[in-house]
């Protein structure tokens, strides 16, 4: 079998192969994304005369409708694996289920820890005028384009050619970094966002070989801590169902950040991560280098 998957190969036209290559791949993918995200956006401009509410979740909608045609007709049959990590099948509800639950139960879990410690207190009502606004913005927005980035084609590509290793820790350093320009931030919070959502979410994808795990985690985490808890969403503030306070020592509170600076997230959520990997390597989901592979298939 491997012999006659080498020989296929082979068998590709050479302008094929090039554009199969793991990193030649990963370069148009993040191009066609960087496309559509802009094309989304010179289709929205018509929009500017709507209220802010209807125009805000109008583009959301367009550019998520347009990166996701546009990783279903392209990105995904790209490389020398083609494969679609947003398919629909029969695990779809429980993946994206299941992420959901753990994301509100990481946040949940760690403002319990932060209210016990002193340093989250709720000191009034919240504002929900809002909610369906930052649902969208907050949520459901960052939790489909930021996994379809960092995981759907960064994890993936790098992956295909460093190996599951590598993709692991390339992408969780990219995420942490791609929060350095939020509010509020600092390199200790870029380092534990790197750590407790890149390992996580990393995880997340390796374990299931979808997106819907990683998506639904990462929406459920941001609308739990910012519109439920009224925490700072990466440095973010939010209008959440009631209205409060973070104070207390940076380590434990986050500072202006949120709790995603705090040592109760880092700790817990980057554990999680850690046992979702570990999963990922018992079920034997570990991906080796691209040269490996090769070796192997050179072998037979």
């Amino acid at each position: 079998m491997a012999q006659a998957n080498e020989s296929a190969a082979h068998e590709r036209p050479l302008w094929r192969r090039i554009v199969d290559y793991p990193l030649v791949a990963l370069v148009i993918a993040v191009v066609l994304f960087i496309a559509a995200s802009a094309l989304a956006m010179v289709i929205g401009k018509p929009l500017q005369p709507m209220p802010q509410i209807e125009r805000t979740v109008l583009r959301a909608l367009i550019g998520i409708v347009l990166v996701v045609a546009v990783y279903k007709l392209v990105i995904a049959r790209l490389g020398e694996r083609p494969r679609d990590d947003l398919r629909l099948d029969k695990d779809t509800g429980r993946n994206l289920g299941l992420g959901m639950a753990l994301g509100f139960a990481i946040m949940a879990v760690s403002v319990g820890i932060a209210a016990v410690l002193g340093v989250y207190r709720i000191v009034g009502p919240g504002d929900t005028s809002r909610l369906v606004l930052e649902l969208v913005t907050v949520a459901i927005l960052p939790g489909i384009m930021e996994e379809m980035l960092f995981r759907g084609i960064l994890f993936r590509w790098i992956e295909d050619f460093g190996g599951s290793w590598a993709a692991l820790l390339v992408t969780s350093a990219l995420f942490g970094l791609a929060h350095i320009m939020n509010p509020n931030a600092t390199w200790f919070s870029s380092f534990a966002i790197a750590m407790e959502a890149g390992v996580l979410l990393g995880g997340a994808y390796m374990l299931t070989r979808s997106l819907w795990f990683p998506m639904g985690l990462h929406a459920a985490w941001n609308f739990t801590q910012g519109e439920i808890f009224d925490v700072p969403v990466s440095g973010i503030d939010e209008h959440g169902l009631v209205q409060a306070k973070l104070s207390g020592p940076p380590l434990l509170s986050g500072g202006s950040f949120g709790l995603e600076a705090s040592l109760i997230a880092l700790v817990l959520a980057t554990a999680i991560g850690v046992w979702l990997v570990w999963l990922a390597v018992r079920r034997g989901r570990i991906v080796a280098p691209h040269w490996a592979r090769q070796r192997r298939l050179s072998a037979t």
